[in-house]
C-alpha cells in the first residue's frame, strides 16, 4: 500500500565543546559550575573596547569531527555576526559562521551532512515560576558551540534518533564533548515536512528545545501526524518555530521562522579570517593521526568476532564495558569470544546494575581480563557450570579473587564424575517416583522436572549433560 504523505526530516544539532576556555576569551568553560555569573570577563560580557580571540582548540575539535566523517575541510574560513536581540546574548549579536563554515559535506549513519560550523553559545535563562521573573546566568555565554546541519534526507523519527545517538557517541569518542542532553551540552532541533510521494514540501517547521532522544522521536512523530492531518483537510503548513510540550505530548507555536536575511549576517570586523593550512597541527595528516578507533570501526570489529549486534552496540556506547571486553579479547581464545561476550553483556551487566555502579566514576570493572578469561575457559572445559560461573563472577566483581580458587573454596567446581553423581541421583529418583512414572507414560515435561531436581540435589555443581544422561540410564535400566 502506497504512503499518502512522506515525511522528510533534517536535523540541526548543537554540541558544547570541552575546551578549557570559552570561544573568544580566557574565561573558564565549566559546564558543572553552579554559581551564577562567575566564569565571565569583559570580552564575553561585550564590554566596549574588548576584542575577541579565536579558541584554537575549538577549531581543531570541529575539524577532527569533519575528518572522522569524511567531510571537506575548509582552508579559508571566517566568523560572522548573526544579529538578533535577546537577553541571553550580551553583544546583541552572536558570533557564528555563515558563508565559510569549517566543514562541508560528509556522512554519518548513511545520512548526508550539509555543514559543520563553529559559533558561541548564549547565556542561560532561568525562569522563576514563583515570581514570574527571568534571571540570566552568563557562565555559558560564549562557550564554544559546534553546529552540525544534515541534509533533509531522513524519513522517520527513528532514523533521526539513530543519527543523533551515533553523533553523541562519536563526540564522546573524540573527547571533544560530553554531549549530555540532560545538561544541555547537546541540543537537537528537527526540521519536519510532509508531502505526497515524489513531491517536495513547500515549507517546513523547526522543532526546538528537544532535550532527549525520546522527546525528539515523540515530537517528530507528532508533527508528522499533525501536518498530515492539516494537508488532508485542505490546509497549508505555516513555516514557523515550534516548541515541544512533554506534558501535553504536543508541539506548540513559538514564533515565525527566520531566514538568513532576518539575521543580517556580515563578517565580524574584530576577528581576522583564518587560513587552516597555516596551522601545523591542523593538517589533514595530523588530524587523521589524532583520531581514535571510531564507533563504527569498533562495532565492525566486534561483529567480526561473532559478537551479537546488540552486544556490540552496548560495548560501543558503554566505555567501561567496552574497555573490559577489549581486555578480555586479548586473553581469551578466539573461539570463546562469543561465550565471553554473553557472560559480560548479561551476567556481568546485571551484577553491576545490582551493585548500583551506573555512574562514569563508578562504572570501571575491577576484574582482571585474564581472570575473566580463565573463568570462561573453565566453563567451556566443563570445570565450572554455568550456574557456578554466575556465582563466581559475582564474587569476583564484589570481593575480587581468581575464579578457580573461588570455585575450590566455595565448592563450585562442576562435578562430572559418574561414580559421585550416580548414587545421589538414584536417591533423588526414588524420592520422585511419581515423576518417574509420568515420564515413562510419555510426559516429557517430567524429565525436565527430574533434571532440575538433579541439579538441585547436587547444589548446581553437577554437569547438566552428565546429570541428564545418568537420569535416563537409571530410569531405562529399570532399577528405579
Amino acid at each position: 500500500m502506497s504512503q499518502e504523505y512522506v515525511p522528510t526530516i533534517g536535523l540541526e544539532i548543537h554540541a558544547e565543546l570541552k575546551t578549557h576556555s570559552k570561544m573568544f576569551c580566557r574565561s573558564k568553560n565549566d559546564a558543572d559550575e553552579t554559581r551564577p555569573n562567575v566564569n565571565v570577563c569583559p570580552v564575553c560580557m561585550a564590554h566596549p573596547g574588548t576584542l575577541p580571540v579565536i579558541n584554537r582548540e575549538a577549531v581543531r575539535s570541529v575539524l577532527r569531527v569533519g575528518t572522522a566523517l569524511g567531510s571537506t575541510l575548509a582552508d579559508y574560513t571566517e566568523f560572522d555576526r548573526k544579529n538578533y536581540f535577546y537577553p541571553d546574548l550580551p553583544k546583541g549579536y552572536q558570533i557564528s559562521q555563515y558563508k565559510y563554515p569549517l566543514v562541508s559535506g560528509g556522512e554519518l549513519n548513511g545520512v548526508q551532512l550539509t555543514r559543520i560550523h563553529l559559533e558561541e553559545d548564549t547565556a542561560s535563562s532561568i525562569h522563576d515560576e514563583a515570581t514570574g521573573e527571568t534571571l540570566v546566568d552568563y557562565n555559558r555565554a560564549s562557550v564554544p558551540l559546534m553546529e552540525l546541519v544534515t541534509e533533509p534526507v531522513m524519513h522517520s523519527a527513528s532514523e533521526a534518533s539513530s543519527f543523533a545517538r551515533e553523533l553523541q557517541v562519536l563526540l564522546r569518542y573524540l573527547g571533544i564533548s560530553d554531549a549530555n542532553m540532560e545538561k544541555g551540552e547537546m541540543r537537537v532541533e528537527a526540521n519536519v515536512s510532509v508531502a505526497p510521494p515524489g513531491e517536495r514540501a513547500s515549507t517546513y517547521v523547526e522543532i526546538k528545545n528537544l532535550n532527549s532522544f525520546r522527546a525528539m522521536e515523540r515530537a517528530v512523530e507528532h508533527e508528522i501526524v499533525r501536518q498530515t492531518e492539516v494537508l488532508r483537510s485542505g490546509g497549508a503548513i505555516q513555516k514557523q518555530t515550534l516548541g515541544w510540550d512533554e506534558h501535553k505530548q504536543a508541539t506548540f507555536p513559538q514564533r515565525s521562522k527566520e531566514g538568513a536575511a532576518d539575521y543580517r549576517y556580515f563578517p565580524d570586523p574584530d576577528i581576522p579570517s583564518l587560513r587552516i593550512s597555516s596551522l601545523a597541527d591542523m593538517s589533514a595528516e595530523a588530524l587523521r593521526g589524532s583520531l581514535p578507533e571510531l564507533p563504527w570501526e569498533r562495532r565492525k570489529r566486534y561483529l567480526s568476532l561473532s559478537i551479537k549486534s546488540e552486544d556490540a552496540q552496548r560495548y560501543v556506547e558503554d566505555k567501561a564495558l567496552g574497555a573490559f571486553m577489549d581486555e578480555v579479547i586479548t586473553h581469551v581464545k578466539s573461539d570463546l569470544v562469543s561465550l565471553a561476550s554473553n557472560y559480560i553483556s548479561n551476567d556481568l551487566v546485571s551484577i553491576r546494575d545490582i551493585a548500583g555502579r551506573d555512574t562514569e566514576s563508578q562504572a570501571k570493572i575491577n576484574i582482571l581480563g585474564a581472570d575473566f578469561a580463565q573463568l570462561i575457559q573453565a566453563v567451556s572445559a566443563g570445570v565450572i557450570s554455568s550456574r557456578g560461573a554466575k556465582e563466581i563472577l559475582s564474587i569476583m566483581f564484589n570481593d575480587g579473587g581468581a575464579p578457580l580458587a573461588i570455585a575450590k573454596d566455595r565448592g563450585l567446581e562442576q562435578v562430572s564424575d559418574v561414580s559421585a553423581l550416580k548414587p545421589v541421583l538414584s536417591t533423588m529418583l526414588e524420592a520422585n517416583a511419581v515423576a518417574v512414572t509420568d515420564y515413562k507414560a510419555g510426559k516429557e515435561a517430567s524429565l525436565k522436572f527430574l533434571i532440575g531436581q538433579g541439579m538441585r540435589v547436587t547444589k548446581g555443581a553437577g554437569n547438566p549433560d552428565v546429570v541428564r544422561t545418568l537420569i535416563l540410564e537409571l530410569i531405562e535400566s529399570g532399577t528405579i
